[in-house]
């Protein structure tokens, strides 16, 4: 029986023309070999999958060979190129940083470098995750990298540039892989399915692609994978229920219920998702890509930018069509500030539900256009229809609910009066005097202030001016009728314990000893209510307390709104204070428990330093 090759090894590239989605870089290496312009030390930097040790592999190979095409590249029938494709070519030297990143190993190397090449005309060192040597591996490694024979030649390659030391960055020709897309990815699938006898859907093929984020390897290894389970039949719902992805149509009928305002069919189409044991953060990342897909889809400049079949382009163009723009703009920030906020929620089935409620109601008639995308003012009832909401109360209004509700909203102290300006009465738990009375109404902020600095009130002619008042505005109903202070709230030994906790979790980092300490000596409260008591162990303990006493009861107040808490600290019985000895009061205290010791040191002549 055949042993079975993995479609990564078996398809490998062996050309420069095979590498796949680097056809810039794969010119300038031809290039630089047909002209016998070749550096001694290259740099292969790039994601992982993407062809860095294949082009190194093949670019030793190239300049070996001995017979170049005349489009550079190597022609597989001289002696070198057979060494090289049978395994054993004594002029190519690779070495895994990951396992061999000693000093040790790169002596080794280095030591290899000396001895010139029996066949061929350069030895090729390929050093691969070169960015796990180590600072010292490195450092021995400078000078042969900086002047090496001219039958040397070094290829590195790390997926990590930026770990790799400046001085061996300026030694090489750097050289960036980048991602293949996924159009390159689903051709190269094509063209390996119908080498393999393999069935497949184009829409499968795209997923795949997408799966594997730029890299071939990645992509072949799925494929593989894909081969096994559908037994050689390659369909979208094989390759959606094996990689545990959500389908595409489950977002088109989101979209649709969202532009309908179904929000209880959202919720309900959301809990067959989970059921179905799907994630609530995956499935929201996959419904702000699949809202930025229709917004990519209403302008045929940015149709490119979708990465689907032609079959699902022409059914995201159908649906975009009837998506508002601005619909999608609040759409994408919602889901984006799910996202954000997911890892970090406590309850996060009820985070999706809000959004898909928002997402609901972002295109019904009554919505709030104030919200910048953000989310909606008010939610819409859900369920039914709503009961009858008492009239809202006009804006000029300033009824609370400390008035009662038989009381009239303003009840003017004086009969209107000729003149044109009503003058302010003194009694100040009066109501403003209504508009049609004729005082213009003044605007004001939150809490009652006017948005005026100060209101000059100017007599008629042919009376005297009245007194500049300052800009004291006439207190609100719920300014006149708040009580002065609120009472006190009665608390729990949980609560103050919790109050304690967060204090200490607010603390800056240089009072992190002090927090660790409030953390394990929690408060005990005292059988008046509201003092608690705090045992510590000694006495620098209990002076860092003090210091920090008149905040952590403030604190503690405002947490609990009690005023009265008080704080007492208690040095716990039975608690030895700390003391720092001297080399002279440890040697004494040593010898009272040890007279030897004396008889030791007078023997050696010894004393302390």
């Amino acid at each position: 029986m055949e042993n079975f090759i993995v479609s990564a090894r078996k398809y490998r590239p062996s050309t420069f023309d095979t590498v796949i989605g680097q056809k810039g870089l794969t010119t300038t290496l031809k290039n630089a070999i047909r002209e016998d312009k070749l550096a001694h030390a290259y740099l292969f930097c790039g994601p992982r999958g993407v062809g860095k040790t294949t082009c190194a592999r093949i670019f030793a190979k190239t300049i070996n060979c001995e017979h170049l095409t005349p489009e550079g590249e190597a022609c597989n029938e001289c002696e070198s190129c057979r060494a090289f494709n049978e395994g054993r070519s004594l002029n190519i030297h690779e070495l895994d940083a990951a396992s061999n990143n000693s000093v040790e190993d790169i002596r080794s190397l280095i030591d290899q470098v000396r001895i010139p090449p029996q066949v061929g005309r350069y030895k090729v060192f390929i050093i691969d995750e070169v960015h796990m040597l180590s600072t010292a591996a490195f450092n021995a490694f400078l000078k042969t990298l900086e002047e090496p024979p001219a039958y040397a030649k070094f290829i590195l390659a790390t997926t990590e540039r930026h770990k790799v030391l400046p001085t061996i960055l300026s030694r090489c020709q750097v050289y960036d892989f980048y991602r293949i897309s996924v159009g390159d990815i689903v051709e190269h699938l094509r063209s390996v399915a119908a080498k393999e006898n393999v069935q497949t859907e184009e829409e499968a093929l795209m997923v795949i692609a997408q799966k594997a984020d730029g890299g071939m390897r990645d992509a072949l290894s799925i494929f593989d994978q894909m081969v096994s389970y559908s037994d050689g039949n390659v369909t979208y719902k094989n390759v959606i229920d094996n990689l545990n992805i959500l389908d595409y149509d489950y977002f088109f009928r989101f979209t649709d219920l969202f532009l309908e305002n179904k929000t209880a069919d959202c919720i309900l189409l959301f809990n067959e998702i989970l059921q179905r044991g799907f994630d609530g953060g995956n499935f929201i990342g996959g419904l702000a890509s699949h809202l930025r897909d229709l917004l990519v889809s209403r302008d045929a400049v940015t149709l490119p930018l979708l990465d689907v079949s032609d079959e699902m382009r022409g059914r995201y163009q159908a649906q975009a069509q009837k998506c508002p723009q601005k619909f999608l703009y609040r759409a994408i920030r919602l889901c984006n500030d799910c996202d954000l906020n997911y890892r970090a929620s406590r309850n996060k089935r009820l985070l999706v539900e809000l959004t898909l409620i928002q997402l609901s109601q972002l295109t019904s008639d009554d919505s709030d256009d104030a919200s910048a995308g953000r989310r909606p003012a008010q939610l819409k009832p859900i369920f039914g229809t709503a009961s009858a909401a008492p009239a809202s109360l006009p804006k000029n209004s300033t009824q609370t609910s400390a008035q009662p509700a038989a009381q009239p909203a303003a009840q003017p102290t004086a009969q209107p009066t000729a003149q044109p300006i009503a003058q302010p009465t003194a009694t100040p738990s009066a109501q403003s005097p209504t508009p049609s009375q004729g005082i213009p109404t003044i605007p004001r902020m939150a809490g009652g202030r006017s948005r005026l600095g100060t209101v000059s009130i100017r007599a008629p002619r042919g009376q005297a001016p009245e007194t500049t008042q300052e800009a004291e505005p006439t207190p609100s109903p719920v300014q006149q009728t708040a009580a002065p202070t609120s009472p006190d709230m009665p608390f729990s030994i949980e609560d103050l314990q919790t109050a304690w906790r967060a204090f200490a979790g607010e603390l800056p980092r240089e009072d992190i000893a002090t927090a660790g300490r409030m953390n394990t000596m929690l408060p005990t409260l005292e059988a008046d209510g509201t003092t608690f008591s705090v045992s510590v162990v000694n006495s620098l303990i209990e002076s860092d307390l003090k210091k920090k006493k008149p905040a952590i009861e403030s604190y503690i107040r405002n947490k609990l709104h009690n005023s009265r808490i008080t704080m007492q600290i208690v040095i716990a019985e039975g608690a030895t204070s700390t003391r720092l000895l001297t080399p002279r009061q440890q040697y004494e205290e040593m010898v009272q428990q040890n007279p030897s010791l004396k008889q030791l040191m007078e023997t050696f002549e010894l004393d302390l330093v």
